[in-house]
């Protein structure tokens, strides 16, 4: 390596890890009582003498009912399908609910609005729903809410991943649906998990769920002031009483700087960071007046190279930088080393993810695949988009490796909006990008199957080999029959190199230590509905 990205590496490394107000107090000195001496002694005697009593213990403060939450990046949408944003989902988490939910220690799914359900051959499902089911706007949720959602989802490309598995859905009664699938079809649960219910009149009325999100969930939604904050208060009348939100006002903050989430925390002007700053992770944790929770996390972050365009439809091109990337010192930059580095394309969490065709961080080889390649790097230029303080600096470390390939790379910052725009739409060269699931099956559905196109497809993937091999595992029910297929995906994924892996996230939610009730799932998710303030 030259001694110019040593220099800068080691640079950006350091950067990485790297008014009392006196008041005089007088007093005024009381005004003399003229009153004679033998009077004051007449009114002392006159008093009669009372027992020295302990003071009024004062009152024990009200219990809050109030939450702050912090987050880096305001959601695009408020709507359960016109999207495919991490932080939008944590919006639909507050006001929707689906027949199934994911459980935050297991990832699989778990009955939510559903009462009962049953498989009744290879293809057909049946699901009844609870009988108490109001919607934010009053009205009663029946199985033609469900039928609709299910038939509305399907207008958005967005929903391609959880909503194509059904032929059809039939209401069998006022609480219960016929669902068809599409063959035999492995994720049926896990899908309808993702299929939020909305009220059937709201959608025949063309309403905007993005201003007027109304679900069933344990959150109404109250106002949204865009690039500042978002309300939402405890909906009383919510269908499950065992999950009835103690926390009746919940506040969202957009705080996009890592280290002001931090400072708002420590002042007390929030109570819980959804996104932690890696570089305060230490003294936050020295703080015990804070508590963080870690776990394992299901998401990939990578350098996605759009495979449409050149260079990067070259695959010995991105081989090429693939193995110029030093992700350890990735892995140190960016998040002060808190998360683990990436070698495979895939997730390592899950039991299919092959390691076979691997390739690390090697110069050599990397100088060997960019002339084997035949691209022209004397006048190659372009640029990577970020959308936050920690892919910004996850992308100058590559910057500085692809310089020493003799490869020119900008980095231009966006908003998350924008960010996201370009990255699902294509309209990119390179990005610093991610991914996550609660299955391999959902991962390479969604993030490489052609199907996924124009949603969450970042790298711009289309090999029939892998949309066959994906298809397979997906009517697959036998675990160990899907895990082999995934097996043998994964590692023809990994020869293809799509995009660079990075860094495995460790999901880190940072909060008040007097909150209680707080599960942090390998997903992000939180259920706010869950949490409450310590007596």
């Amino acid at each position: 390596m030259k001694n110019s990205t040593k220099r800068m590496l080691a640079l950006l490394l350091a950067a990485a890890l790297g008014v009392t107000a006196l008041t005089a107090c007088g007093q005024k000195e009381e005004p003399k009582n003229e009153t004679s001496a033998s009077a004051q002694l007449t009114a002392s005697a006159a008093e009669p003498k009372t027992e020295d009593k302990e003071p009024e213990p004062e009152p024990a403060p009200e219990k809050r009912d109030d939450l702050v939450v912090a987050m880096e990046s305001e959601p695009p949408t408020l709507h359960p399908f016109d999207h495919n944003a991490v932080t939008a989902g944590y919006m639909n988490l507050l006001t929707y609910n689906s027949l199934f939910k994911t459980d935050p220690y297991t990832l699989e799914p778990v009955p939510d609005l559903c009462k009962s359900y049953e498989q009744v051959d290879d293809v057909t499902w049946r699901f009844t729903i609870y009988d108490n089911v109001t919607f934010h706007d009053g009205s009663h949720m029946t199985a033609e809410d469900v039928k609709a959602s299910m038939e509305y989802a399907r207008n958005y490309p967005t929903t391609k991943l959880y909503s194509a598995f059904w032929t059809d859905v039939k209401v069998v009664d006022e609480y219960t649906v016929e669902v068809t699938t599409d063959g035999s079809y492995a994720l049926t649960l896990l899908d309808m998990s993702s299929n939020k219910i909305v009220p059937k009149a709201l959608i025949e009325q063309d309403n905007d769920f993005n201003l007027n999100p109304v679900g069933s969930g344990p959150y109404k939604f109250v106002s949204q002031s865009l690039g500042d904050k978002l309300e939402f208060e405890a909906f009383d009348d919510y269908f499950d009483a065992g999950h009835q939100p103690v926390i009746k006002h919940l506040t969202w903050r957009i705080i996009p700087e890592g280290s002001s989430r931090t400072i708002a925390l420590e002042a007390g002007e929030v109570d819980f960071l959804i996104e932690v700053e890696a570089n305060d992770m230490g003294r936050l944790r020295e703080d015990e007046a804070v508590e963080v929770q870690t776990v394992s996390g299901t998401r990939m972050n990578f350098f996605s190279m759009n495979n449409e365009v050149a260079p990067f439809n070259n695959a010995l091109f991105r081989k090429a930088v693939n193995c110029a990337v030093d992700r350890d010192a990735v892995l140190t930059v960016a998040l002060n080393g808190e998360g683990v580095k990436a070698t495979g394309t895939c997730p390592s969490v899950f039991p299919g993810t092959s390691q076979d065709n691997v390739e690390e961080y090697d110069f050599e080889k990397a100088q060997q695949y960019l002339e084997q390649s035949g691209v022209d790097v004397s006048d190659l230029t372009f640029s990577c988009i970020v959308s936050n303080d920690t892919t910004r600096r996850a992308a100058e470390v590559v910057q500085a490796n692809l310089r020493e390939l003799g490869v020119e790379m900008t980095i231009e910052s966006l908003d998350y909006a924008a960010w996201l725009q370009d990255v699902m739409g294509g309209t990119y060269e390179t990005a610093i990008t991610g991914y996550t699931s609660a299955s391999l099956a959902r991962y390479l559905k969604g993030s490489i199957h052609t199907s996924a196109m124009n949603a969450a497809n970042q790298a711009r993937v289309s090999d029939s080999k892998l949309d066959a091999w994906i298809d397979l595992g997906m009517t697959q029910t036998d675990e160990d029959e899907s895990n082999a297929t995934f097996r043998e995906a994964t590692a023809y994924l990994n020869s293809l190199t799509p995009y660079v892996p990075l860094y495995e996230s460790i999901v880190t939610r940072a909060y008040n230590s007097s909150l209680q009730g707080v599960v942090v799932g390998a997903s992000g998710n939180v259920h706010f509905e869950d949490i409450s303030w310590a007596d």
